[in-house]
């Protein structure tokens, strides 16, 4: 728990008290710390001495810590980081290793696309803070968050191919954020890419040196939260939808969000606020005007 009480340090009074999930790693220290303040909810995996690997308690207390009270106006934004060198080494390979276990490895790959899925359909924007390795379903964790940063030294790979077991759930979130010959180079050979590498093929948004980590992370969160969050919502929904459609549905279906959008009250408000020279007055529902 030396962890949590750093944590409450650094977040100081104003912060909430830090939450854990029931689940803990060797030790008694819970898998996931869950703090939030300013907006900003900050997810860290707790579990350095496996290398964060997503076992299913892991994946099942992070479902819960991203679900944990999700449609309150004081959650704008929620952070994902990691305690320890790596951010995440993907499944635990000792639950996948027995052999008969079928119904076990079957839930353990279901909740685990609970929780990919869960990330995009979430009404807040999802920001992956990465500092160091991130491989197979830990790197899938990453393609799979709305936004990404990472430090320089930060690496990502999927080598599941070099132990018999290709990353074939993984390749679902590298395909949508890769280019495909990238995403399969990675697949077929589990070479890294570094972290300029991946800035640049887009798995990750930015890159800053290590001790820039935590700041970048947090002035983006907070421009985040100066927006209205049902505005945000509508946008993000919307944003995942139209991917999926061929070019003229996609423009049919962001046409009518727009309309949809100007009948919000946040969104008559940022208008008029815009019109009237003032900052908006967000109310952060659903309502319509």
């Amino acid at each position: 728990m030396a962890a949590a009480a750093a944590l409450w340090r650094l977040s100081g009074p104003s912060a909430r008290p830090l939450a854990a999930a029931c689940s803990s790693a060797a030790g008694g220290a819970p898998l996931t710390l869950r703090r939030q303040s300013g907006g900003v909810r900050n997810i860290i995996l707790n579990n350095p001495g496996k290398r964060n690997a997503l076992s299913l308690s892991m994946l099942q207390a992070l479902k819960e810590d991203l679900l944990h009270d999700v449609k309150s106006k004081e959650l704008r934004v929620i952070v994902i980081s990691a305690e320890g060198p790596v951010f995440c080494s993907g499944h635990d390979l000792k639950e996948l290793s027995t052999q008969d276990d079928v119904k076990h490895h079957t839930q353990v790959f279901e909740v685990c696309a609970e929780v990919m899925t869960l990330i995009q359909r979430l009404p807040v924007p999802v920001i992956a803070k990465v500092n160091g390795l991130a491989t197979a379903a830990g790197c899938q964790l990453v393609a799979s968050c709305d936004i990404a940063v990472a430090s320089e030294k930060s690496r990502f790979a999927t080598p599941g191919v070099n132990i018999g077991l290709f990353c074939s759930t993984p390749a679902v979130a590298l395909g949508r954020s890769l280019p495909r010959k990238v995403a399969l180079e990675m697949l077929f050979t589990g070479e890294p890419l570094s972290a300029h590498e991946a800035l640049m093929h887009g798995l990750v948004s930015r890159v800053v040196p290590e001790d820039k980590l935590e700041e970048e992370t947090m002035r983006i969160s907070h421009k985040i939260c100066e927006s209205s969050k049902s505005v945000l919502a509508l946008g993000k929904a919307t944003f995942y939808r139209q991917m999926a459609q061929d070019l003229d549905t996609a423009y049919k279906i962001t046409s009518q969000v727009m309309v949809d959008n100007l009948t919000l009250r946040d969104g008559q408000e940022g208008i008029e606020a815009f019109i009237q020279k003032r900052k908006p007055v967000w109310s952060h529902a659903q309502d319509k005007k």
